[in-house]
């Protein structure tokens, strides 16, 4: 998901995503640990980079409102 996309998302919307992209992420390391096939070695690397991007505008809003 893009920036702007992840801005337009209020405080709770972003917590959710973060959530559904942790467990995605931790899905796929399993997956990974038993031996499994990746369906997209690059989807890691993007779920990755997506909880990076929401935790920084997080961070972000955060110090806007100190």
């Amino acid at each position: 998901m893009k920036a702007k996309e992840l801005r337009k998302m209020n405080d709770a919307e972003l917590e959710q995503h973060l959530k559904e992209l942790r467990l995605e992420l931790a899905k796929e390391r399993g997956n990974i640990n038993i031996g499994a096939n990746v369906s997209s070695p690059g989807k890691l690397r993007e779920i990755r980079k997506t909880i990076a991007r929401i935790l920084t505008i997080k961070r972000e809003r955060r110090s806007k409102h100190e």
